[in-house]
């Protein structure tokens, strides 16, 4: 009998022994289909869930692969049923296409329909009272008609059910536009490569990549091959003006080809960078930027961080489904279960690659992660035990009893570009003030921030203190420390967005050190290990370190 490291579970779990000498090998195999859903130290547990199966499908992988992975790591028989459950849930992704430009036995052209490889499951789906309404006049027996407008509605509601539509449609090429890359003194790396190919293939679609590995870059490639006009969307004025500088360095592109759609400026061009924020502002209970997404013939929308996405985007995207889109992130992990509209509106994902991989081909640096855990004094200790529920994440997170450990964290990697990053502005106004460090909030103005950024990034400061406008979309190259203090409660996305701050390559090859900072037996510690799990799922492991060591030792 194989001993391996997976253990396969009819309830569609996979448990992974870490210290198997093929558990790094197995978890690389399962990470298109399987996402981690508890990682305490000794035993991972993954779960196999029909929207993972359906991403893998769309991203070439066939139930056959899916099966021979479980099959060549699990230590004991594989549950017959979860692989024909498997097989099937697989099969379920292409039974229905959505077809553009069809004529009908009467000769009638239709310019969009439903086509089913099997009668049963269109009839099936015919009868659900959310679907019946977006679809039109019965092409023949496998065929219906769908009016455009309700492309991306239809599959919103087929996924829904459980019948993901693969959409064949076909795009619009939009307004042309002349974009090049200019490559004088780099190249685009054998990853983004496969990246474009793979969204390029498709049609429209996710990429992921690490944090550090060139997203933007893959945008650029992406609106060289489009050679039309581009939306893209960003998540602010800091970013934007970023896609701006590496649009301006990297492509033929020039400053009057590439407009700002943001809070202070309303520039309309070939090329438009909007930040979320402008986009989905409303007066009087209508959104006044709407006229941005038909300002032009757009040929490509790009979606940066398309993990963060606002509700109101996805509706707006369900109208632009004749567009390209591509959506770029670190991970498709979205904290409001809203993973099933990035794959109906925006694309299933058509390239994902694992962070230590990126690593071990040196485009990433090496990162060391650690859990510093601080014990609360006893008067803080009973104040926690006392307070409201909803006020002791608070509590506990913002503990002064934090601030000697940061100290000593900061003057262990003295002259090292060093980013404390937390959530309570009360707290890092403190650090700042301790540390003698700038400081940067959502309340800094862009133009401050820019200037800080720069100060950064050139060496002339090397501590910045930074609240979570600093977690996406921020391109600090050389920071190579980070220190959190405090996070969004449990959000993986946050967590591997603040590790990814210092994950650029070092221009000397040196380690990345990324430490989270929590007070013990509270929900501090609890949230932390929940926000962990995603790094854990990359193959990041923290070391467990005590605050008293970490203060003594300094």
């Amino acid at each position: 009998m194989p001993d391996g490291p997976l253990i396969v579970q009819s309830d569609k779990t996979l448990l992974l022994e870490l210290d198997h000498p093929r558990s790094d090998e197995a978890r690389q195999a399962i990470a298109p289909f399987a996402e981690l859903e508890r990682a305490p130290e000794h035993v991972h547990t993954y779960r196999v869930t029909p929207l993972g199966l359906w991403n893998a499908r769309a991203a070439g992988h066939d139930a056959e692969a899916v099966v021979d992975t479980l099959l060549t790591f699990s230590r004991y028989a594989v549950p017959q049923s979860l692989l024909i459950d498997i097989a099937e849930t697989m099969a379920r992704y292409g039974r229905l296409t959505l077809a553009a430009g069809v004529t009908g036995p009467d000769g009638t052209e239709h310019p969009l329909v439903l086509h089913s490889t099997d009668r049963a499951v269109l009839e099936e789906v015919l009868r659900h009272t959310k679907i019946k309404p977006l679809l039109g006049a019965r092409v023949d027996d496998l065929t219906i008609a769908v009016h455009p407008s309700e492309r991306g509605h239809l599959k919103q509601e087929l996924l829904k059910v459980g019948w993901p539509a693969e959409d064949l449609a076909g795009y619009v090429d939009g307004e042309a536009h002349p974009i090049s890359l200019v490559t004088g003194g780099w190249q685009l790396r054998p990853y983004q490569r496969h990246a474009v190919e793979g969204f390029w293939h498709g049609g429209s679609g996710v990429v992921v990549l690490p944090c550090g590995a060139g997203k933007t870059l893959v945008g650029a490639a992406a609106m060289a091959e489009a050679q039309a006009t581009t939306l893209i969307l960003v998540t602010n004025t800091v970013a934007a003006r970023q896609w701006r500088d590496e649009l301006l360095a990297r492509t033929s592109l020039t400053e009057d080809e590439i407009g700002e759609y943001s809070g202070q400026r309303k520039e309309i061009r070939p090329v438009t960078i909007a930040t979320y924020q402008v986009l989905t502002t409303k007066r009087k209970g209508v959104y006044t930027h709407l006229d941005l997404l038909d300002a032009r013939d757009w040929g490509l929308i790009v979606y940066d961080e398309v993990h963060l996405l606002p509700a109101p985007v996805f509706r707006m995207t369900a109208d632009l489904q004749a567009r390209r889109r591509l959506g770029l992130t670190a991970t498709l992990v979205r904290e409001d279960g809203r993973e099933g509209e990035v794959f109906s509106l925006i694309g299933p994902k058509r390239f994902d690659a694992p962070w230590k991989d990126i690593e071990a081909q040196g485009y990433i640096a090496p990162a060391d992660c650690a859990e510093v855990r601080v014990t609360l004094p006893d008067p803080e200790r009973m104040a926690y035990a006392v307070a409201e529920f909803a006020d002791r994440y608070r509590l506990a997170s913002s503990s002064p009893s934090k601030l000697p450990v940061v100290r000593a964290l900061v003057d262990r990697h003295e002259g090292e570009p060093t980013l404390v990053i937390g959530q309570y502005l009360d707290q890092l106004h403190e650090l700042a003030e301790d540390l003698g460090a700038d400081l940067i909030t959502g309340e800094t103005p862009v133009a401050q921030r820019q200037k800080l950024f720069k100060a950064f990034r050139e060496g002339e400061i090397t501590r910045l203190i930074v609240s979570k406008v600093a977690n996406f979309s921020v391109d600090l190259p050389e920071a190579s420390v980070a220190i959190q203090v405090s996070g969004t409660f449990g959000s993986r996305q946050e967590e591997a967005q603040r590790l990814g701050r210092v994950l650029r390559p070092k221009a000397d090859g040196r380690t990345a050190h990324f430490y989270t900072v929590v007070a013990r037996d509270t929900q501090d510690a609890e949230y932390a290990a929940v926000r962990q799990r995603f790094l854990a799922e990359q193959g990041y492991a923290y070391r467990i370190l005590d605050a008293e060591d970490v203060v003594g030792s300094s």
